[in-house]
Formats: C-alpha cells, structure tokens, sequence
C-alpha cells in the first residue's frame, strides 16, 4: 500500500550554514503515528515545514518528499494550497502565537472552513460546534465568541487541534503540541489525539523532545541529531533495545537522585502564616468591590537554609501568585517572615536592601535577558543596584560566576541572542547567584528545555544549593524535576494548598485525589483520572 508520505534524502540549507535537514528519509502510513524525536536545532520542525514548502525563500531544499505519490519539492502554489490545512494540517507549539488574538474562535475556525470547504453561515456554525465538542470544549456555543487570551492553554490547544482536524486532512504534523502544557493537560492532549486518529484512520507526525510521549503514542520513531537520522525502528524495539549512542543518552536523560539533607539546625529562612493574594473585582460607574478572584488561599509553609521546597499544581492554581507575594512583587495578606523579620506591609524603599538575599530566575530567559546588554553588564547589574561594586573587579566577579554555573567566560561579551537556550537559563541563574542570596524563587526554569538540558541544570541547581546553602522554592509542572530537587512539596489547586509535606510522602504515599491524578499524569503510575477537566 502506497504510504501517506514518503521522505526521501530530503536536505534542507539556509546560506552557508551547515545543512539544517541533511539526507533524511523516512515515510508514514494511513493511521500510523511517527514520532520524531531529537534536541532543539536538531532539525526536527525544518523537516515538518518541508513536507508543504513553508519555508522561507532562503532555503534550498533538495530530495523527494512525496504526499499521496505526488511531489511537493517544488510543486506549484495552486496545488500547495489545496494541500495545505487539507490533506495535510499542522498543530504548533505555541498556540497564542498560531491563533490571530484580533478575532473571535468561530471566526477563526470558519475560514478555514469556507476557503476549503466553501461553508458558511450556519452550516459552517454546526461544522465549528461539531468540532470543539470533538476536541472537549466544555459549553462550545459560549466559546464561540471568545477571543484566544480569554481561554487556558489547554483550552487554546483543543482550539488549534480543531482547526487542524476541520477539513479532515489525511495527515496531521503536531509540532511539540504539549510542551508548555501541565502534565494533566498534556495527558488528555495525547489521549485526544489519540482518540481522533482512530476515529478518523488518519496519519499523524509528532515532533517532540520528551521521548516519555514518545513511548506512549508512536508506533515508530526517528531519532533525529544535526540534522540527520542516526536511528529509526519500531518504538518498543529502540526503547528496549538502543544501537545510536545519542538515543541512549536521550533515554538516559531524566532528573533523578535526591536532594542533600538538610541539617537539623539549619536556620529558618522564610515563613508564611495563611498568606492570602486576593484580587478586588471592581464593576459600575463608582467601581465598587463586587467580590474577588481568589489567587492564593491560606498558604502556610516554612524554609529553611539549604532546603528546596517545590510547588506544583496546573496553570492557574496559584503557584507563580504564591511566589510573587513572597518575593513582594505583588500584595499579599497575612505574615510573611524572612530572615527573622515581618517584611509584609513593608515599602519599596525599606525592602531594597533586602532584595539582595531573595533573588529569582524566570521560566523564559529570553524574554528576562535585556537583548541590548551583553553576559558582563546583565550578571554584573545587581552589584550597581545594590552598591556592591566597590573595590571590587567587577569584570573578575562575573568571570567567576560564569565559571560556577558553567558558561565558558570567553563569551562575556556577547549578548543573550547568541547562546542557546540552556545557555541562557545559566545566565539568569548567574545574574541570581552573584548576589550570594539566601533564598532563590525558580519559576519552571526547565519546562521549555530539552531534556539532557535539564538534567544539567538540575544538576547545576543541586550543586549550588550545595555549596552555598540556599533556599529554594522551586516551581514546576514537571514532577520528575520537583522529585529530584525538593525536599518538601505543596501541592496547588485553584489558590488552595490542598497538600503538603515531605517530598518522599507526597510522592509515594499521596494522600489527595487531586495529588494522586496529579502524579498519575506525570508519572505514568496509573490511567488518569477525570479529576480534571477544561
């Protein structure tokens, strides 16, 4: 039987860089899934992007990629555009930046529809209703009208995968579609998935660098490095038994170990007494307190030097608010104790020379790094801030702390654009650590990396904790991170700590349905449950 598509010796170049896809060959069958799998700038989505020309012009592209046994390397714009969101359709990674934030869902939605399909009005209507409802959009005549940013990132997601599926295409490439997802969002993603293609006989592609989804949808994998295929084979064949020494080290690249100890006499850092974020809803002309939208309830928990305490929870349950409040980004309620004294209700000016020992590193270093400052003046700009440069050699103190957190100091001059993405989280926890804090707030500093990169930040993180004593408080949707790094866990849901307590209880001996589901879905301990819906 002639497969779905064929790729054979496809390169991929732009200028006079080394090829980005270079002689890679691999085909999909009707209803089969293929995964391909590999670190970023492996040339996993260069590849995706060839199989309907979307591409920039720069690009040359040599070798076959043949859709239904007709040629797409060099095909003519009007057949392009048949096949395009067709026969073929694609779910991005991103969906606020796939999804237009200037029209409404149905609207959406309804042009793919009319330029393929030439439905409209209320024929197109059933058809958009049918396929939110498909996907799981709960109340899908209330959504029609909604705007992107007025939905979660699950609920954005269903809405890309229903674009995809609208035209019924015969083929559907899903680009790293779970990545900045919970675990319990990612899990009914897949499954969703999953359910379609069965339902529909339909090929699907799945770019990913998390080879845990690999094992659970894709009947076979190519295991992409430099833009090559060095392994390829039935999924339970390369997982059971890897000959490519990079698919080892893939398979071999997960968080593990446990944090040190932490001495009986370490000293208390922070302590919060029923902290409460809540945000005042104000309607009518006077705009009057109406009622509140409650972030973060009643959390009450202790850190001490030298001690990790992770907190989880899915998107909007309070993890970042709690961690804003702490920091006194944000107002809060309730005592907040750190280093012996109440520093709720406190002004800027009398928290400033405190801000040196609490320091953060956020979830997105591209988008914390100033593009206009290089490595030297971003890690160096606390010690100007907090008047700690004099007599010191300002240029040596960054050198020795690009060196602690592994970056060679050969690059202190150049700028953030320049390093990869790892690289550029060990900036923002070097711009954190030259301040020699206390306590460091790490806001999903792994969920967009790639998963060798991660056990070595991970890594780095346990190192320095080590060596500094720090406190951390570590957030994540990522358990096996949060297991590997906390000595204490608290567990969020919708601005409740529904529970906390030692990492080893909580993970081993959950006592909440919610924390159990929570780790069914991370973990792989069991099916998930329905505790969870959008």
């Amino acid at each position: 039987m002639e497969p779905v598509l064929k790729i054979s010796e496809l390169s991929v170049s732009f200028g006079r860089n080394a090829p980005a896809v270079d002689q890679v060959s691999f085909e999909i069958a009707a209803g089969e899934t293929v995964a391909l799998v590999g670190e970023s700038g492996s040339g996993k989505s260069v590849t995706a992007l060839s199989t309907v020309s979307l591409l920039p012009d720069s690009a040359r592209i040599s070798g076959s990629v043949r859709y239904r046994g007709k040629e797409m390397v060099g095909a003519d714009k009007s057949h392009l555009r048949e096949v395009r969101g067709n026969d073929i359709s694609f779910i991005f990674q991103e969906p606020m930046t796939s999804l237009n934030p200037l029209h409404t869902i149905e609207r959406q939605i309804g042009e793919s529809l009319a330029l393929h399909q030439g439905l409209q009005g209320s024929a197109a209507r059933e058809r958009i209703l049918d396929l939110l409802n498909k996907v799981g959009i709960r109340d899908p005549e209330e959504r029609l009208t909604s705007y992107p940013h007025e939905l979660s990132g699950g609920q954005r997601q269903r809405v890309m995968i229903a674009m995809a599926l609208a035209n019924g295409p015969d083929l559907l490439i899903a680009d790293e579609p779970t990545t900045a997802l919970d675990v319990t969002i990612e899990a009914q993603i897949l499954a969703l998935l999953a359910d379609i293609q069965k339902a529909e006989g339909m090929a699907l592609l799945f770019i990913t660098h998390d080879l845990g989804i690999v094992r659970k949808i894709a009947d076979r994998v190519c295991v992409m490095r430099n833009g090559k295929i060095v392994e390829s084979g039935k999924t339970s064949e390369v997982f059971a038994n890897p000959q490519h020494e990079y698919t080892k080290t893939l398979l071999a690249a997960e968080p593990s170990g446990e944090p040190d100890p932490v001495p009986a006499d370490a000293a208390e850092i922070l302590r919060t007494d029923a902290l409460r974020v809540w945000f005042p809803v104000r309607r009518g002309l006077m705009k009057r307190v109406v009622g509140h939208i409650k972030a973060v309830n009643a959390a009450t928990f202790a850190i001490r030097s030298g001690e990790t305490l992770g907190i989880v929870g899915e998107s909007g349950s309070g993890k970042t608010t709690l961690a804003l409040a702490v920091m006194r980004l944000i107002a809060s309620e309730g005592p907040v104790v750190f280093l012996g004294d109440n520093v709720q209700g406190l002004r800027n000016k009398q928290l400033r020379p405190l801000r040196r020992d609490m320091q953060m590193v956020f979830q997105d270093p591209y988008g914390s790094l100033s593009p206009r400052m290089t490595v030297e003046q971003i890690v160096s700009e606390g010690l100007g801030v907090h008047k700690l440069q004099d007599g010191l050699d300002k240029r040596q103190l960054v050198h020795d702390t690009m060196v602690e957190v592994g970056l060679d100091p050969a690059m202190i001059d150049r700028y953030p654009h320049e390093f990869s993405g790892g690289q550029r989280q060990r900036i923002a926890i070097a711009r954190a650590m030259i301040l020699r804090p206390k306590l460091v707030v790490l806001d999903e500093p792994t969920s967009a990396l790639d998963m060798t990169i991660q056990v070595q930040i991970v890594d780095l993180l346990r190192d320095l904790q080590r060596k500094h004593n720090l406190a951390y408080i570590f957030i994540s949707h990522d358990l096996r991170v949060v297991r590997a790094l906390s000595h204490k866990v608290l567990v969020m849901k919708a601005g409740d700590v529904v529970e906390s307590g030692d990492s080893t209880r909580i993970f081993e001996a959950p006592e909440t349905e919610y924390t159990k589901a929570l780790l069914a879905a991370a973990l792989e301990l069991k099916p998930v449950n329905t505790v969870f819906s959008e």
